[in-house]
């Protein structure tokens, strides 16, 4: 596998997502992709349970990409293995009521992991500056007039000083954006549309935005460019073969998480005797 900082962008370059490949060819046969990916999802398994018994770090996976871009098949296959006590998913789908009578953040604050967890954002904050810009839904959120003008370059820097805290604070973030072709999109949907199996499945939605397609496009390239930083790069994923995508997310995952380089707690030396005095009274029962 290629190494994935190909894939990265931390604010040194631009995006130009139209120039970034929907599809690529590993150079690895069926097999082998799928020998390294069970080798991925082991060493994940491994460095999950160790950040979960080490609590000094807490990880955000957060997930973006148009309608059938592969989501919710990259959380199960990517992350069904570890252990569920220490990760936990959450769907940002449209606000409810209550939701819009905060500000765009009060939904996410409430889903941030403690430390020595794993959250899992499929979708997130993003949508505020992804839909919300495409459909123009800020005009009729109730916001004061004062809040209006500019206001994605204001979220832009709202979401950079966001995630900037998190670092700060003990959280890290590994962003993905699947970067699905329009006519792999359309041939998934037709799937979900022929077979019977996956048609709860499939949204009225999904076609009628499809009409907003290069507004989609325009609005992640804009997003991606405005907060990729060093401590939260994006990472564009090529989607159209889907198990391409989550060779390539296991291993953008795997390296968060060896940078984390969690560890089990230290026993102190009253700890280990203690242990062991345990363990022979145990022994002699």
């Amino acid at each position: 596998m290629n190494n994935v900082k190909k894939y990265a962008f931390d604010g040194e370059r631009k995006l130009d997502l139209g120039s970034q490949p929907c599809r690529i060819k590993t150079g690895k046969t069926k097999e082998a992709e799928q020998a390294l990916m069970g080798v991925h999802l082991a060493d994940i398994g491994k460095y999950q349970d160790k950040l979960y018994a080490d609590k000094t770090e807490g990880l955000i996976i957060l997930l973006q990409g148009m309608d059938a871009a592969g989501k919710d098949g990259l959380v199960s296959h990517v992350m069904g293995g570890v252990n569920p006590q220490g990760v936990d998913v959450y769907s940002f789908k449209q606000p409810s009521a209550e939701e819009l009578a905060h500000d765009y953040m009060w939904r996410i604050m409430r889903c941030l992991p403690e430390r020595g967890k794993i959250a899992i954002f499929n979708r997130s904050y993003y949508e505020d500056v992804l839909v919300v810009k495409v459909h123009e839904l800020y005009k009729h959120q109730g916001l004061p007039a004062r809040c209006l003008d500019e206001i994605f370059e204001k979220r832009y820097e709202q979401i950079r000083h966001f995630e900037k805290y998190l670092w700060e604070n003990g959280v890290r973030m590994v962003k993905i954006f699947l970067h699905l072709s329009k006519d792999e999109q359309r041939d998934r949907l037709l799937e979900r549309i022929d077979d019977k199996a996956k048609n709860w499945k499939f949204s009225m939605s999904d076609v009628s935005e499809r009409a907003y397609w290069d507004d989609y496009q325009k609005a992640y390239e804009d997003a991606i460019n405005a907060t990729a930083s060093p401590h939260a790069p994006w990472h564009v994923v090529p989607a159209d073969k889907k198990s391409t995508a989550r060779l390539i997310a296991s291993e953008i995952i795997l390296n968060a998480l060896e940078a984390i380089g969690p560890d089990y707690p230290k026993l102190s030396d009253d700890m280990k005797r203690d242990i062991a005095e345990c363990g022979e009274q145990l022994r002699k029962q």
